[in-house]
């Protein structure tokens, strides 16, 4: 049991936006057949701690093409039918730079645990 959980997934990539995270695995079933699962996570906050609320897509690999042919489809109608030429360029940014603005903008673990 324990192998077929080892292998059950085979990738993983994070993408922090926001409030929000999404994760991107790669999976394999039993037969070793590969999906892909997409979980949106996003932090909710009760009166003194936090949960996650996560919704999960699962895309099998039959339908990656149509799954990437509707989404591409989907984000050019929006840059180029709906936003303004200013928010079209803050989406330009470089990933780089956004991802170092974000993480400027989270507070560092290292600075609030002290050891003494």
């Amino acid at each position: 049991m324990e192998e077929n959980n080892e292998k059950a997934e085979i990738y993983s990539q994070r993408v922090r936006a926001g409030k929000r995270t999404y994760f991107f695995d790669v999976k394999s079933t039993r037969s070793n057949d590969y999906y892909v699962t997409i979980t949106e996570s996003k932090r909710k906050f009760n009166e003194e701690s936090f949960s996650y609320e996560k919704h999960k897509i699962f895309l099998y690999k039959e339908d990656f093409a149509k799954f990437m042919e509707a989404l591409q489809g989907t984000i050019d109608h929006v840059k180029s039918e709906l936003l303004t030429e200013e928010a079209l360029a803050s989406l330009e940014e470089t990933p780089v730079a956004i991802a170092e603005t974000e993480a400027a903008a989270e507070p560092s673990l290292s600075n609030e645990l002290k050891w003494e």
